[in-house]
């Protein structure tokens, strides 16, 4: 599964989504704020350009958001299981605090995603 020329190992490993030897981010790590989002405009290896047209990471929103309601759903059912005790706005406010903690990542994966929506594999 996370084998190069997946998807998947692409997504998850932050690589080109042609060549997937070539890093999309500066930096891997979406918690080390002082690069945070900064992304190679071209893949270094395979020269794919990252920015194909004005505004083309906007439809990651769309991807995040998606990611976001699939971290917060279930997350609100397990603490409402295994906290029965806690009011729904305890539950709701335990959900925010997850997902604002997880931001960093849905935002790197979201844009990761988003290119290998439109970038197929290329085998060198």
């Amino acid at each position: 599964m996370l084998t190069k020329g997946s998807k998947a190992y692409s997504i998850l490993k932050m690589k080109c989504p042609r060549c997937h030897d070539g890093d999309i981010f500066f930096n891997a790590n979406p918690y080390v704020l002082s690069q945070f989002g900064k992304m190679h405009d071209r893949c270094p290896v395979c020269d794919l350009k990252y920015d194909m047209e004005p505004g083309f990471f906007l439809g990651a929103m769309y991807v995040s958001y998606g990611l976001g309601i699939a971290v917060a759903f279930p997350s609100g059912f397990i603490f409402s299981q295994l906290f029965p005790d806690l009011k729904l706005y305890q539950v709701i406010g335990l959900v925010l605090i997850e997902i604002i903690l997880l931001m960093p990542i849905l935002y790197y994966l979201s844009r990761s995603i988003w290119l290998n929506i439109f970038v197929a594999y290329r085998k060198n």
